[in-house]
């Protein structure tokens, strides 16, 4: 496993199939999915978009008020157990209310190697029927981890390229992406996952959930960009699975000398843009 000084980070992307509305099963689920993925060398493991409920908002979104937890909740809780048993990073996406009770945020938590909760992310832009049983977030918090700097962002987050420069500006070397993307614009995400990796020279690790939910259909196709953009890790099979991959941090340094997007920008052009 990374250590200080190591800028080898190795990923295990879970592309979860979760049971509608059934908390406890999901994270018994996914505490045995991340102990495994520890035990073959995972430094990180991420779960998808509102694993611990399932996305379908049709049918979850009603029940939002009753299957947001605390931050102190038992799917929290029982993350931060298996995080510290198995000694590696957990990001997982869940409604929570962690801010104000009765409020609920489409978040993600990231735990540490032992079992604290290191930091919380809210998804800013709210996807269709989202808006109706979440509040958005408003930060754009980046985390120092032993292996390098993290920054989360969530699904439709992926299409706005301000939210991934925000963290690539604060040293973002690896961008999180737990995500509920449907089957009918994977396009999008085909294009949306290597273009947030090249314009801010970073990895994009995209982490997809599986299942077909009533309606919703979601394909997985998880993937891993690298700072010039390429592919370099993807489940092709469209099924429930667990994406490894070992990314040198390095590269981020060396793309961000020859590829200098972040150093060239002009901020004092932009800034005369005003926006309705």
């Amino acid at each position: 496993m990374a250590g200080a000084g190591n800028r080898v980070a190795r990923l295990a992307l879970i592309q979860f199939e979760s049971v509608l509305c059934d908390p406890a099963a999901n994270t018994t689920t996914a505490c045995a999915l991340i102990a495994d993925a520890a035990a073959q060398g995972a430094d990180l493991v991420v779960l998808p978009e509102l694993f611990s409920t399932g996305y379908e908002l049709n049918i979850v979104g009603p029940r939002i008020p009753e299957l947001a937890e605390p931050i102190d909740g038992p799917t929290v809780t029982a993350l931060q157990q298996a995080a510290r048993q198995a000694n590696c990073y957990v990001v997982a996406g869940l409604a929570l209310t962690h801010a104000m009770p009765g409020v609920a945020y489409n978040s993600a938590v990231l735990i540490d190697r032992s079992g604290n909760l290191a930091g919380v992310y809210d998804k800013q832009h709210l996807w269709a029927l989202e808006r109706f049983y979440f509040r958005s977030g408003e930060g754009s918090p980046v985390f120092d981890t032993d292996f390098g700097r993290l920054g989360i962002l969530i699904c439709y987050d992926l299409g706005f390229p301000e939210v991934a420069r925000m963290l690539a500006l604060q040293g973002a070397e690896i961008l999180v992406c737990p995500s509920a993307w449907c089957a009918e614009d994977m396009d999008v995400w085909d294009v949306n996952v290597p273009a947030r990796a090249l314009e801010n020279t970073a990895f994009v690790a995209a982490v997809n959930r599986f299942g077909c939910e009533d309606k919703l259909v979601m394909p997985g196709h998880t993937k891993v960009c690298n700072p010039r953009g390429h592919v370099v890790a993807e489940l092709q099979e469209e099924t429930a699975g667990v994406l490894h991959v070992e990314l040198d941090l390095d590269d981020v340094v060396r793309h961000r000398v020859s590829s200098p997007y972040l150093r060239d920008r002009r901020p004092d052009l932009y800034d005369q843009v005003l926006l309705p």
